[in-house]
């Protein structure tokens, strides 16, 4: 048997591939939507993918099933309960494709959502009774489990799924101690609230350690799986129905989105109300860019906040730095963002001579901040970390709007006074103050590192220091 974890950590997500050696055949489970590395590991080693097998239609990013579907002829596999526009192999709990000596077995283990299944392993060279691993989906993770409040399964309430959620736990429980557990996400996930940092474990390690598995009755762990969720961003929904229906494959969708535009075609894009995100670092940012652009850091949780912050359905310009413009859209259609209609050709040298074009964010230090609140209150500070974030610790005075809410709120940030913006460690911070900048904000600052920057300075603030920050408090 061969079963390769595949982990990609800008979206917290793991993909598979598992194969028989004797007989070639393989299958994929739950793939991202640039599908070559499964196609090129295949390939050098032999191998067929007969199936592509999604556990559940995800949210967070747009699956591969249909680019596998279109480039290997594999089978799309579901459980029954999922309602796709495109031809499903649908699988009942306890039905198995067998790839030879390699045996996956179903199980129906909703919850997370109405039609998630898991997919136990068996290597019958060793035993055809117990299984090497399990495949997971979003059922269970390492430390948690998925959440069942999310607005992906129309119709369903999240009190339904936590009670099918429930009782697949149940199932997963009486799974022999020895086998691995491989998950779809980790750490970084909105699909749940602990996620580890951890890629694989065993059944057992998790009925000692996640809370979620702990014995308890049903109301019980309702409420608890239910309680202090992440905010979803709104392009959750979008994804999920995306993954449900036909639609172009990535490689269609970047032979249109990858064209080249000269400055005055950006700004006729940019006249007709399309979105300018510029992928490159902060400091280069606020050092220099196109007045009205969006700054979303390729560096950093790049797709999450552009399902966040822009629109699946305006057209998007991407300036980048050279190199990274093909990244930077391919990362967007991994999230089913296929609305992009080209990048800025030379970036922003196109713009050397035309300066008029050029807007500028100040940065400035937690040293100089404290100096200017000790000298006057003008100041308005706004933390655009979450609610949760800013609860636990944050500058005296200053003002919370999480980043998702900015622009819906943006009216109080006050136009006529100096503000200045932070979050943890500057990357939130960079994109609320493009927002602010677009927006036309001039007496405008971004706090350089954040809150971590002024803790380091042993600067004051004021909360419950003492609890951890949770879920987004890495940037």
């Amino acid at each position: 048997m061969y079963l390769k974890q595949y982990y990609l950590g800008c979206l917290a997500h793991a993909s598979y591939l598992i194969a028989d050696e004797r007989t070639g055949q393989a299958a994929v489970v739950d793939p991202q939507r640039d599908v070559e590395q499964y196609l090129d590991d295949a390939r050098a080693a032999g191998y067929d993918i007969k199936y592509v097998i999604l556990t559940h239609f995800h949210a967070d990013f747009l699956a591969g099933h249909i680019e596998l579907r279109n480039r290997a002829s594999a089978k799309i596999v579901m459980g029954a309960r999922a309602q796709a526009e495109f031809e499903v192999l649908s699988v009942n709990d306890g039905d198995s494709l067998d790839l030879g000596d390699v045996r996956l077995q179903i199980m129906e283990t909703p919850g997370h959502t109405p039609e998630g299944i898991s997919v136990l392993v068996f290597d019958k060279t060793h035993s055809d009774t117990e299984p090497h691993a399990v495949l997971t989906g979003d059922t269970l993770f390492i430390g948690d489990v998925g959440r069942p409040d999310l607005l992906a399964s129309i119709g369903v309430t999240a009190d339904e799924l936590a009670d099918m959620l429930y009782d697949s736990l149940e199932k997963l429980r009486q799974l022999p101690d020895t086998t691995l557990v491989y998950p779809a996400h980790g750490a970084g996930s909105m699909c749940g609230k602990n996620l580890s940092s951890e890629t694989v474990s065993t059944i057992g390690e998790q009925k000692k350690f996640n809370y979620a598995l702990q014995p308890m009755d049903r109301a019980e762990f309702k409420a608890l799986v239910t309680a202090d969720q992440p905010e979803a961003p709104e392009y959750f929904v979008y994804d999920a129905i995306k993954n449900r229906q036909e639609r172009p494959d990535l490689a269609a969708t970047l032979q249109t989105s990858l064209r080249r535009l000269s400055v005055d075609e950006v700004l006729e894009y940019q006249q007709n109300d399309a979105q300018i995100v510029d992928v490159r670092e902060a400091i280069d940012f606020e050092g220099a860019h196109l007045s009205g652009a969006i700054n979303i850091g390729l560096k950093g949780t790049y797709a999450t906040w552009c399902g966040s912050m822009l629109s699946h359905d305006r057209p998007i310009v991407v300036i980048a730095e050279s190199g990274d413009e093909e990244e930077a859209v391919m990362r967007l259609g991994r999230i089913g963002f296929d609305n992009v209609v080209g990048y800025l050709e030379h970036g922003m040298e196109a713009l050397d001579s035309r300066p008029e074009l050029i807007a500028v964010v100040p940065r400035m230090t937690a040293a100089a901040l404290a100096e200017q609140l000790e000298e006057s209150n003008a100041t308005y500070i706004l933390d655009v970390r979450s609610e949760k974030e800013w609860n636990q610790m944050h500058i005296d005075g200053s003002h919370n709007i999480p980043l998702p809410h900015l622009r819906e709120r943006i009216n109080e940030v006050p136009a006529d006074s100096r503000v200045v913006v932070h979050c943890q460690g500057g990357y939130r911070s960079a994109i609320a103050a493009s927002v602010l900048a677009g927006a036309g904000r001039k007496n405008l600052h971004d706090l350089v590192g954040g809150i971590k920057a002024w803790n380091a300075s042993k600067l004051p603030t004021v909360g419950d220091e003492g609890a951890s920050c949770g879920t987004g408090c890495k940037v």
